[in-house]
């Protein structure tokens, strides 16, 4: 099951492109960054296209900007995975932060998983635009138009009972020419700095995949030459197997193939004194 799948394993090597281009399809959306998907709404509805009903989408919403609703949309997704028995820990702390490479990861592993269930086909009688609107946002939108009335009916009795409203007050300190200028010229610089700073972001974000493909590129080629009839049993070949296909990312692997060599050596060499 793609639940466990190794972080070699070819899913976590899909790029940000194709991500973005599988959600859009799939959900009839328009994200152009992998960090727009951090609140955990996207992947609750690919849950529910690839599993019609599962979710409810009553409880997900799809305008989470605060972190604390971004972990309510995760909280449904958590529930989901365990009434479907999917043994994945969602890492809600760093994914709500809406750094780009995490979300990518989480996301490279669900489009993996819907893969595995669906065999990589689009559900056509699944309706996303019409799903979304079952979410969380009309029930927002509700309580903030009821809070809106309640507030123009304190207003309108404050109005009534006498009471005024200083709005220069509300409005706060007028500001003259001079420092609107000023802050303009400082709103300026820091808009430029950040369009630098995304820039040199989306050059690292590059060379990061351009070097990820690079060394994919390596273990792949080594996996081929593993899987050649006349070494792929021996000793050295079947060690490098174990640390390829190690589903989790840990030393045990490694320690587990230097076992696997130091057993084969000792039969050979067992094998070599019988015989003398």
């Amino acid at each position: 099951m793609a639940s466990n799948i190794g972080m070699m394993d070819s899913a976590y090597f899909v790029g940000r492109n194709e991500i973005l281009t599988w959600i859009n399809n799939r959900l009839q959306l328009n994200l152009s960054r992998i960090e727009e998907a951090a609140s955990g709404a996207v992947q609750c509805q690919m849950m529910d296209m690839t599993y019609p009903g599962v979710v409810p989408m009553h409880k997900v919403n799809f305008d989470a900007k605060t972190e604390y609703d971004m972990i309510q949309n995760y909280k449904v997704l958590q529930d989901v995975f365990n009434k479907l028995k999917i043994e994945k820990h969602i890492e809600v702390n760093r994914l709500v932060k809406g750094r780009p490479l995490d979300n990518l990861e989480f996301l490279q592993w669900l489009k993996r998983y819907c893969d595995s269930v669906n065999g990589g086909i689009m559900n056509e009688n699944y309706n996303p635009v019409e799903r979304r609107s079952k979410g969380g946002k009309d029930r927002n939108s509700k309580g903030s138009q009821k809070t809106t009335k309640s507030l123009h009916g304190n207003n309108m009795h404050n109005s009534a009972s006498g009471d005024t409203v200083d709005l220069n007050k509300m409005s706060g300190p007028k500001q003259g020419k001079g420092s609107a200028v000023a802050g303009g010229a400082t709103y300026s610089e820091e808009v430029e700095a950040l369009s630098k700073e995304v820039t040199n972001l989306k050059l690292s974000v590059d060379h990061l995949e351009k070097e990820r493909d690079f060394y994919f590129a390596k273990l792949r080629d080594i996996e081929v030459l593993c899987q050649i009839p006349e070494m792929e049993n021996l000793p050295m070949t079947v060690a490098i197997k174990k640390i390829l296909y190690a589903v989790d990312a840990k030393e045990s692997a490694l320690e587990e193939a230097q076992e696997y060599l130091l057993e084969a050596s000792n039969t050979v060499e067992t094998g070599v004194e019988s015989e003398v």
